[in-house]
């Protein structure tokens, strides 16, 4: 596996990114906005392909890179489903699967530092976010922190993993790198408490100051959804109603561009075929299956994902190969649902 711990020096954010061979896709995990060039020409030189980045929460701290790695690359962006991002590609929940190539990691709500937070998971790794530090662990007093719930996520959930994980948090402040869950179990000093109302107060004892970017970081991380208005200017978009009687037209066919686990979980529109995202430029470049659906029969591609990010991107992709009649649907299949639409 491909494992690379990166480290911002002006928010003391660690960001990591994985892969399983040299030449394959890879995932990266709280980007900062100021080291994406950074992360790019990594990237290159290792010969990857960057297909999902991801964000353990809504940082107040420094201003994630999501958006723009989505803007280089078109990967997916990938947050918990109580976040509170306008638009992410996809949300995970507790017990998903968040997968790449060779590569798949265990989803683990654990708030408390803010309500969205997640941690993720390794055979022998969990990536804690800001939930459980190296000696230390998140402060709960903004954005929907909860002490006792941050107690339950760590005590019940992080703490129940083998002794032997290794810890790689969001941040440091003091030079550690990795940790342990025995370690930490240990030697942390915030751990060692008899009950939840003994975490409870020493997290409330601890008056920290705000973050010195709290005000520019929150506001701009909460906005990081593509420009879905753009699109629809262009002519390039359909309403989810506008879909509905789209279904079962021999002149349209609808393209699910999720992944497997998210129509499992969410539900499929009526004869719509599944294309996933990460295939979509060999599907609509030449010889490619959505190619020549649209060349051959000269059907509408309409492509729709969870939120209309993804779908966003593949239209434009689409017209930039020559597919003319391709277009998405706004809001995606939350827009659908919403809309009454059909599920199969």
């Amino acid at each position: 596996m491909i494992f690379r711990q990166l480290f911002d020096s002006t928010s003391s954010t660690y960001t990591y990114l994985l892969a399983s061979r040299p030449g394959g896709e890879a995932l990266i995990i709280d980007p900062v906005l100021e080291r994406v060039e950074r992360y790019l020409k990594l990237i290159e030189e290792l010969d990857l392909k960057l297909v999902k980045a991801v964000d353990t929460h809504v940082h107040a701290d420094h201003i994630t890179g999501l958006g723009a790695l989505r803007d280089h690359t078109k990967c997916i962006t990938v947050m918990g489903e109580q976040s509170g991002v306008d638009v992410v590609s996809m949300r995970v929940s507790d017990g998903d699967r968040l997968s790449i190539e060779g590569i798949s990691l265990g989803v683990i709500y654990t708030p408390g530092h803010t309500d969205d937070s997640y941690s993720f998971t390794l055979p022998d790794r969990v990536f804690t976010g800001d939930t459980l530090l190296i000696r230390g662990t998140g402060r709960t007093d903004f954005q929907n922190g909860d002490a006792r719930q941050q107690y339950d996520s760590i005590f019940n959930r992080l703490l129940k993993l083998p002794e032997e994980t290794l810890v790689f948090p969001a941040h440091d402040y003091k030079g550690d790198t990795v940790s342990t869950i025995g370690e930490e179990r240990r030697h942390n000093p915030r751990l060692q408490v008899r009950s939840v109302e003994e975490y409870a107060a020493l997290m409330a004892g601890l008056n920290l100051p705000n973050p010195k970017m709290m005000d520019v970081a929150v506001p701009a991380n909460l906005r990081q959804g593509l420009h879905q208005e753009e699109v629809a200017r262009r002519g390039w978009a359909v309403t989810a109603e506008a879909a509905q009687a789209l279904v079962g037209q021999p002149g349209a066919v609808l393209i699910d561009l999720r992944e497997k686990s998210e129509r499992e979980r969410h539900g499929c529109i009526p004869g719509a075929l599944h294309a996933p995202y990460p295939d979509l430029a060999e599907n609509i470049g030449a010889g490619g299956v959505l190619h020549e659906l649209a060349t051959a029969t000269g059907k509408q591609l309409v492509f729709f994902c969870a939120y209309g990010e993804r779908s966003a991107m593949a239209v434009q992709a689409a017209q930039d190969a020559g597919l003319g009649q391709a277009s998405h649907i706004e809001g995606g299949m939350a827009a659908w649902k919403k809309a009454g639409g059909r599920l199969a």
